[in-house]
């Protein structure tokens, strides 16, 4: 999910991860981005970043939408490409830092975030509100899950508090809501405290 000559080593765990089944690889859409796809709240063209294989943006682009996903993975990228011609459903996958969105050279209506935004540090943060600017246009919306910092313990991302959320989009965004939740996962009690945040592009 992380690129670059500081991120090497995080890329690579990534990777590494995705020669297996991670936690978070569940073999479905997280139900949280369903409901909202389902409640009209997605729409048309959607980026799907730090999509892992695929899970979310594959049942984005079944449902109608002109679907994209990226991750710096490529083992990730390769299995969500695999996933999508076994299917046969029509998505666009690829190999890409998340701090560079502007590499793709086109807009979307909506982009989702399944755990991405819980791997930056501070300054990441900064840098990926700009990446984001590039690919989602005034009105457009981005639909974020991390962890947050409810979930105990020390396994697993960093945590996330809701005062993190509404700061890191102070300027440029317009926060319309951040409410509790779970992320799915097939490790320990098959969850883990979260939160989801709709965050619209001013």
């Amino acid at each position: 999910m992380l690129v670059g000559t500081k991120f090497v080593g995080a890329t690579g765990f990534f990777n590494d991860a995705y020669r297996g089944t991670p936690p978070w690889d569940i073999g479905r859409p997280q139900r949280e981005f369903v409901r909202l796809e389902e409640a009209g709240e997605i729409r048309s063209a959607v980026l799907d970043a730090g999509c892992g294989t695929g899970e979310n943006a594959l049942f984005l682009a079944a449902r109608g939408h002109d679907a994209w996903g990226i991750d710096a993975a490529p083992t990730a990228i390769e299995k969500a490409k695999a996933k999508a011609k076994q299917r046969g459903v029509e998505a666009t996958f690829r190999v890409l830092d998340a701090l560079r969105l502007d590499r793709l050279g086109r807009t979307f209506d909506a982009v989702i975030d399944s755990g991405l935004f819980h791997t930056f540090d501070d300054v990441e943060r900064t840098k990926w509100t700009r990446s984001l600017a590039a690919v989602l246009p005034a009105g457009g919306s981005y639909f974020m899950m991390c962890f947050s910092e409810r979930e105990p313990g020390g396994y697993g991302p960093r945590r996330v508090t809701r005062e993190e959320i509404r700061d890191t989009f102070a300027e440029g965004w317009r926060v319309d809501w951040i409410r509790e939740t779970r992320f799915e996962a097939n490790l320990g009690n098959g969850s883990a405290r979260a939160w989801l945040a709709s965050i619209t592009r001013l």
